[in-house]
């Protein structure tokens, strides 16, 4: 969770799955306790919540750098093809049968989402997810394959 916005106990959500933000929707407040959302509002990319039992900017505050989740179940149906980003993590990463490294996380930048991917002995490599440079994702088997000489790497 974000900083606090008014006076009321609401605050911006960062990096928000906008689906899952709906009033009356339990969600878990770190590790520690469930609340309801009893107040959406902002925008998209920039949603204020608030969560009852949270009735001040100073309880706000206190919720700061929290993780606000919810079940996978609560989350909208994928699309053919589609993931999302926690299912790629820890993912193989290959140009057939040469081994790159490990998905560390994937990256949500201005042009496109980006896979880190971690390499033995290597600074980490970036990914970006678009077609030429990522052939195939596979969850199944836990394996990304991608184009090193597209990326400059081969």
């Amino acid at each position: 969770m974000g900083r606090a916005h008014g006076l009321d106990g609401s605050f911006y959500v960062l990096s928000p799955e906008i689906d899952a933000l709906v009033e009356g929707k339990q969600v878990r407040v770190g590790r520690e306790r469930t609340a309801r959302i009893v107040r959406r509002a902002g925008t998209d990319a920039k949603p204020i919540v608030r969560l009852e039992g949270c009735d001040d900017r100073t309880s706000a505050e206190d919720l700061r750098d929290t993780q606000l989740l919810v079940s996978r179940a609560e989350l909208p149906a994928l699309e053919e093809g589609e993931f999302w980003a926690q299912d790629v993590i820890g993912c193989r990463v290959a140009d057939g049968d040469v081994e790159v490294g490990l998905v560390a996380r994937l990256l949500s930048l201005p042009s496109c989402e980006v896979l880190e991917v971690k390499r033995q002995g290597r600074d980490a490599l970036l990914v970006p997810m678009v077609s030429d440079a990522v052939r195939a994702v596979d969850l199944k088997e836990r394996r990304i394959e991608i184009d090193l000489d597209f990326l400059g790497e081969a």
